[in-house]
């Protein structure tokens, strides 16, 4: 069975903690590198943690991040509030940043971004949030990686105890709880577990599709 080392962003989040918990189960996964700006502190011997507040200073810690084969990328923040300006820079900008570093450092890596459904590949759309997820997706896949796969989940069912670090989607998870068998039943429905696995299995059995939907997302959790 052949063994990747993977880097996560977005690990203190819902869906970069649901990557990580999946990780960590698989048994194709020998190494984790989780890059935070905030200490999750997961004790686990599959798990380094590196701390970096700012994201523009990815150089300061290169050195970690040699010899890995993928980068699940699982950082960021909503658009509410944020001019294009602002959004713009914590969104686009530092995944560059990262992106060039990891692509300098080795170019046969998996790279997968985390965007979300409605995401705009034109980038001429209205909606400012979806144009600026879409830029930053095309730069992505026109880099060189070996491969790489653009993540755009819907609904999320949170599973295995995961809770959304976003307070008031805590309270719709809530309410929507005793509904959660049902939707777990809809191919356009995807959950924590299964979003993780996919991650895992685009490393493992890729496919040639790279902007992944739900439907898709689920699918992909099936290629065992």
């Amino acid at each position: 069975m052949q063994k990747f080392n993977v880097i996560i962003t977005g690990s203190t989040g819902m869906v970069g903690k649901s990557v990580l918990l999946e990780c960590i189960e698989h048994p194709s996964i020998d190494k984790i590198l989780l890059i935070n700006r905030s200490a999750l502190k997961f004790d686990h011997p599959k798990v380094d943690e590196v701390l970096l507040t700012d994201f523009t200073q990815m150089h300061t810690i290169k050195d970690q991040l040699k010899n890995y084969d993928a980068c699940f990328h699982c950082m960021g923040i909503s658009s509410v509030g944020k001019s294009e300006e602002e959004f713009t820079e914590i969104t686009f900008d530092l995944t560059q940043n990262l992106a060039d570093i990891l692509y300098e450092l080795n170019e046969n890596m998996v790279f997968n971004y985390v965007s979300g459904t409605h995401t705009d590949s034109t980038e001429k759309g209205k909606t400012m949030w979806a144009r600026v997820k879409g830029k930053t997706e095309n730069y992505i896949l026109n880099k060189g990686f070996k491969d790489a796969y653009m993540f755009r989940p819907g609904a999320i069912v949170p599973e295995k105890g995961i809770r959304s670090s976003t307070g008031w989607y805590n309270v719709v998870y809530v309410l929507l709880k005793p509904f959660f068998p049902l939707m777990k039943k809809n191919k356009n429905i995807t959950t924590t577990t299964k979003f993780g696995l996919a991650m895992i299995n685009s490393l493992i059995s890729p496919i040639d599709l790279k902007h992944l939907e739900n439907i898709d997302i689920n699918q992909l959790a099936n290629n065992a």
